[in-house]
């Protein structure tokens, strides 16, 4: 919740800016409880009924049932069907996540994950049994060597940081195997959060190299800091920034000229697919992200996968064991060699998500796989035109598939967590916020978007840039139309109540201190 004004003297009370469609706060299940009602009915038992003192320790047992609630299945149902359609989804809401590709999951790939065939297979059938399956991963790997323009991939990753920190350990098993030790990794500055991290779980140490203002990886820097204990310079390109980097051989040469590798974090392939191949430009080694570039589910702590491609020097160290075609046409499993890091993942990588991933790119086939990123390519450029005048650019275009814009209203009192909010008002889903830009909003449309919501999301930026000029009190309440004001984001992480109590439960010690004029409390 925000009472805050900022001392603006045009500040207006909250409530007042709330108009007739405000949404009515939920109640909670337990706050519809009624005694006696059930939304289930189970059968008759048809085992014989068991005393729990007699097979449970008593001091296990609870002396009452837990106070469950209790409602009808309508009452139920009506509840969390409410709760679902408050939440902001890539199937319900524009979803301008930069860096986080919020790629619409097209309902064919789904279907064909959930097929009796393939859902129904156990993984320690033998070869013989799952023969279809195998096609489809061989395949698939196949595939994406043919995109990255690389030698061989390994499906066994089960995420986007799983792959990094495998291919860091190709490409420390590579060094050591050469009598080399270096343990240091070079980053740019933009660079994700997880490449440091991923180095760390590998026991080796990050360096950051700096960036040209123009977004560009500086090779001065860069020269400067490769040595004999460089292993790999680790660069996303575009980058976060939303840029192709041009210089990205001449950075390969340099690496390569110190004996170190290049590698590529395959966040943002969805911007170069059939455009240019990461191999090409001498990169060694690569992740993908396959619900960034292959139109996967992701987020909610679901199943990822994180497939890893490497140049032909490197094959023989990726994990095993990899999926291949006999002379026979046939195909299964080949033992890992001597040089193999060995397995990175029970069984055989996220088989659901790399079904939806192979689906995704036999339905599109090289054409329709450029055609997205020529697509996500122009959505960026596209809106980053229409905001240039009211919005603050940090780097020139072209972009690749976003961009970064800065709300420079801060001497109205306006920040960039107050346009977030504000566009939830238009059921937009804020864009990530300072990052790597200090106040920025990163912004990515994805190629799944249509011209009539790109314009419907450029018309909303443009109104909350002209309220941030001559109504900032409302942007400091948005979001207007939501069950509840703005959150006190600090105070819910720092002292969460995630349990519910009954009233005649709560004691005085617990109860909450009354909020300041103008708030929402709600538990």
């Amino acid at each position: 919740m925000s009472g805050n004004t900022h001392n603006d003297p045009s500040a207006i009370n909250c409530d007042e800016l709330l108009g007739a469609g405000l949404v009515p706060p939920e109640p909670l299940i337990f706050e519809r409880s009624t005694p006696g009602l059930s939304a289930v009915s189970l059968p008759p038992a048809d085992v014989p009924p068991v005393d729990p003192e007699q097979v449970i320790p008593r001091e296990l047992l609870a002396a009452a049932p837990p106070p469950l609630p209790e409602v009808g299945e309508l009452d139920l149902v009506r509840h969390y069907t409410r709760l679902a359609h408050r939440l902001l989804s890539v199937d319900g809401n524009f979803y301008p996540l930069g860096s986080c590709t919020m790629k619409y999951n097209p309902k064919i790939n789904e279907r064909a994950a959930s097929m009796p065939g393939f859902i129904n297979l156990h993984p320690l059938q033998a070869d013989a049994d799952v023969q279809g399956m195998l096609e489809m991963l061989y395949h698939l790997r196949v595939f994406l060597a043919e995109i990255a323009g690389l030698a061989e991939v390994t499906l066994q990753p089960c995420a986007g940081a799983h792959g990094e920190m495998t291919g860091l350990m190709i490409i420390t098993a590579w060094h050591r195997s050469r009598g080399e030790d270096r343990p240091k990794v070079l980053t740019p500055d933009s660079a994700h959060g997880t490449n440091p991290a991923s180095c760390a779980m590998c026991g080796r140490h990050t360096l950051t190299v700096a960036s040209k203002p123009n977004g560009h990886v500086d090779l001065d820097d860069l020269r400067a800091k490769v040595d004999d204990k460089t292993a790999a310079l680790m660069i996303t390109n575009p980058n976060t920034t939303g840029l192709f980097d041009p210089q990205i051989k001449e950075i390969a040469d340099i690496l390569h000229d110190a004996g170190a590798l290049l590698y590529l974090d395959g966040a943002n392939m969805n911007a170069i697919l059939g455009i240019a191949r990461p191999g090409d430009f001498g990169v060694d080694v690569m992740h993908y992200n396959t619900h960034k570039t292959f139109s996967t589910p992701h987020g909610c702590g679901g199943p990822g996968a994180g497939p890893v491609a490497v140049c032909e020097k490197l094959r023989g160290f990726l994990p095993g064991p990899q999926v291949v075609q006999h002379e026979d046409g046939t195909y299964g499993w080949a033992s890992p060699g001597p040089n193999s890091i060995g397995r990175v993942r029970s069984f055989y990588g996220q088989i659901g998500v790399l079904l939806r991933a192979y689906t995704y790119i036999r339905a599109l086939g090289p054409d329709g796989l450029r055609n997205v990123s020529e697509k996500a390519v122009l959505s960026a450029n596209y809106l980053a035109a229409r905001l240039k005048d009211a919005y603050k650019m940090p780097f020139d275009p072209p972009y690749a598939h976003e961009f970064i814009c800065v709300p420079d209203f801060r001497d109205r009192g306006v920040t960039e967590l107050d346009v977030a909010k504000r566009l939830i008002d238009f059921s937009i889903h804020p864009p990530t916020m300072s990052w790597p830009v200090a106040h920025c909003l990163m912004i990515e449309p994805t190629e799944s978007e249509s011209l009539a919501t790109l314009d419907h999301f450029a018309d909303a930026m443009l109104q909350i840039a002209d309220e941030a000029k001559n109504k900032p009190a409302l942007l400091h309440h948005a979001p207007l139309t939501m069950p509840v004001h703005r959150l006190d984001e600090v105070t819910a992480a720092r002292k969460p109540d995630l349990r519910w109590k009954p009233a005649n439960e709560e004691s005085a010690a617990a109860t909450p201190a009354p909020a300041p004029q103008g708030e929402t409390v709600r538990k």
